[in-house]
């Protein structure tokens, strides 16, 4: 940590501040000058630990790492004076690296194993990964290799992964098989039946033509629909097949409605343009419940060579858009990427998915629990959600 204390006997002196006019010997400035890490929310006032004078405050910007130099005013006896120092902006925090421990392919290989595993950084939207230790894709055998990610701070973030090189890949078809069992509304209502909560469903043009009839009348209180999908990045948006029934049938069924684009954004301003493109489609139309942006394109993310930072950036930016045209903006993701790639606590509205009886998840409004519901009035598998009520 530096520590600069500026008085005025000392500005004939050499101290490297330059001001307006000449300052009386009482005034004096007490500053904390110690790193400040990448995106921190940090005002001058922060960086002043006492001083006898008044400051005009603003927030520094933190997006980018490096030394910078940093002024502000300040007043004393109704005059103003120009304070110039430099503050440094630092990244400390580790990439992150995800993916199973074990890989195993086939004699021959000739693929990056860097590519089997999922990785990022806060900052850096192209860490270098690399794979150490030794191994032979030709040569049968079993190898202990780590996988590297480093950021251009210099953080590094080690994988341990057991490399086996084999001649033959088992299939393991377990055909005896796992339960695909299906969850009736009936039953989810009993489950929460004792919480605060309504219970809904979410639909697409997957579900065909539904009964939003049927629907309220099985307990349904709310419906969340796609109003489009982006088929690739930078194309516009398809409107969903069924939304424009959708909305008008289950509004007249006095159900609840809300809706969710599925993006496939890579930048703050295709973001826009997706939400704007929703705006369009609604036309002014009213909703209950909130716009929402689901972007779950998880599995090429290596390839996108894009920060964490900038993912939420363009999660906020969707959501900032729709919310200045007069609509309530809501993020959708499963509980992984919530709590590994989303600064989720920034988000005041988190719609959750993570399929079981119970979550240990805080902090959402809305939770989708399950994937293969069945409910009166559609033909097959739904989603089904919960939404927290306010208690006002």
């Amino acid at each position: 940590m530096k520590k600069f204390v500026l008085f005025v006997c000392l500005l004939l002196t050499g101290c490297g501040n330059e001001i307006s006019e000449e300052m009386p010997d009482s005034v004096f400035i007490d500053m904390k000058l110690e790193d400040i890490e990448v995106f921190d929310e940090v005002y001058v006032s922060d960086l002043i630990q006492d001083t006898n004078v008044s400051i005009e405050d603003y927030k520094l910007d933190t997006d980018v790492i490096g030394e910078k130099e940093i002024e502000f005013y300040y007043t004393y006896q109704d005059k103003k004076y120009i304070y110039r120092t430099t503050v440094n902006v630092v990244d400390i925090v580790k990439p992150k690296i995800f993916g199973s421990s074990t890989k195993t392919v086939l004699v021959g290989y000739d693929g990056n194993l860097c590519n089997t595993v999922t990785y990022g950084d806060n900052y850096d939207g192209q860490p270098e990964c690399m794979v150490v230790g030794e191994y032979d894709f030709d040569k049968v055998g079993k190898y202990d290799i780590e996988i590297v990610v480093t950021d251009v701070s210099g953080n590094s973030t080690n994988y341990n992964v057991t490399l086996n090189v084999v001649r033959e890949i088992s299939s393991n078809n377990n055909s005896g098989g796992g339960s695909s069992s299906k969850l009736a509304f009936s039953t989810a209502l009993e489950r929460f039946s004792n919480q605060d909560v309504e219970l809904g469903i979410d639909v697409s043009e997957w579900q065909g033509d539904v009964d939003y009839e049927a629907v309220k009348e099985a307990g349904a209180t709310f419906v969340m629909m796609r109003i489009g999908v982006k088929l690739d990045s930078g194309e516009t948006p398809a409107l969903d097949g069924q939304f424009l029934n959708n909305i008008k049938n289950a509004k007249e069924a006095g159900l609840k409605v809300g809706v969710y684009l599925y993006s496939k954004a890579l930048s703050k301003e295709e973001a826009i343009e997706e939400a704007e493109w929703v705006l369009k489609q609604l036309d002014g139309e009213s909703l209950d419940l909130p716009i929402v942006f689901d972007w779950e394109i998880w599995g090429n993310w290596n390839s996108y060579h894009m920060s964490f930072h900038e993912l939420n950036e363009m999660a906020h930016t969707f959501i900032e858009t729709v919310e200045n045209a007069g609509y309530e903006g809501m993020l959708y993701g499963s509980k992984f990427y919530l709590e590994n790639f989303f600064e989720d606590q920034d988000f005041e509205n988190i719609w959750l998915a993570h399929y079981a009886s119970n979550t240990s998840y805080e902090g959402y409004k809305m939770w989708q629990f399950s994937n293969v519901g069945r409910i009166d009035g559609i033909y097959g598998d739904v989603d089904l959600n919960v939404m927290v009520v306010d208690s006002e």
